[in-house]
């Protein structure tokens, strides 16, 4: 992986403007969106402050579709997102003359996590995450989902209904975006989802790759066991090589066209994709391969 990573720098290196011009930056990038991307985003802006300390960058977390109500009005310059854009959320673009860049930063894979105590969930199946998680479902305690489980009640912790990874892991799992139960604990800072699976012992949760990593020693990922495969736990290695299914995607930031005409913004993009290769790793997410970083920056180039 560092071989890479330095071959794409390098290359990079080639077409990214002087720290010195940087420097000579000011104004104002807002951001807003999925608390999934929201760790890759926000190590990029702690790096370009270094080298445009002029320049104010926002970072928020309303969730992917919260942040695609934002920017869909103009409101932010940038979205995080988990997923990609909405039908709807298009036509919301086209009819506020939004004209936007997709660019995928990383991929991830959605981690089913328990408490650091469960000693009893081996693996768990789709069937059996869509038993639990599915719209009207009747399960409420763990022998609910094997006999041979604990009569435990399981509580559920999850990302609230503007999450990427909420509409993600419905329709992975559920068969639809937006199928899923209500009644558990949602939030759309995965920091609070960590801390209701690490409090309760019975707790069950899902969230971003990196929330798990950066808590490992908190949570217990959980095995998924598709078919007759082995089960397979969330991992850089099992994410990339593309075996953790169906729980694997990509990551992505939207970029306003519009806003790209302001030069600190584009060169926080330029800096972003420059960067996304390592900062990605160092969150707890998985590169993407390098051709991808340069053919998003092409696309970038096209806008000046």
């Amino acid at each position: 992986m560092g071989s890479i990573v330095a071959t794409f720098v390098m290359i990079l290196g080639l077409i990214t403007p002087a720290s010195a011009n940087a420097a000579k930056l000011s104004g104002t990038v807002k951001i807003d969106g999925s608390s999934t991307v929201f760790p890759v985003t926000e190590a990029v802006a702690e790096e370009f402050r270094t080298v445009a300390p002029r320049v104010r960058v926002t970072v928020g977390v309303s969730g992917t579709g919260g942040g695609f109500k934002k920017f869909t009005k103009g409101e932010t310059d940038i979205n995080d997102a988990s997923r990609p854009i909405k039908d709807k959320e298009m036509v919301l673009s086209q009819k506020n003359k939004i004209e936007y860049l997709e660019i995928a930063v990383a991929y991830d894979g959605i981690s089913v996590v328990v408490n650091k105590a469960n000693t009893f969930v081996d693996y768990l199946t789709p069937q059996e995450l869509n038993k639990i998680w599915k719209s009207g479902s009747k399960v409420k305690m763990w022998k609910d989902i094997r006999a041979s489980w604990p009569a435990e009640e399981i509580k559920l912790f999850g990302p609230g209904t503007d999450s990427g990874t909420f509409d993600y892991f419905s329709e992975a799992i559920n068969g639809k975006s937006g199928n899923s139960r209500s009644d558990y604990s949602m939030s759309e800072d995965d920091n609070m989802l960590v801390q209701g699976v690490s409090g309760n012992k019975f707790a069950l949760g899902y969230f971003g790759y990196a929330y798990y990593k950066e808590n490992k020693n908190k949570l217990k990922a959980i095995p998924i066991k598709t078919g007759s495969a082995k089960p397979v736990l969330p991992s850089e290695k099992n994410i990339n090589n593309g075996i953790y299914t169906p729980l694997s995607r990509p990551i992505f930031i939207y970029v306003n066209k519009a806003s790209l005409r302001k030069p600190e913004v584009m060169r926080f993009v330029e800096f972003y994709i420059e960067k996304a290769a390592s900062l990605v790793s160092e969150v707890g997410y998985v590169p993407l391969p390098k051709e991808k970083y340069l053919a998003s920056h092409k696309e970038l180039l096209k806008v000046k």
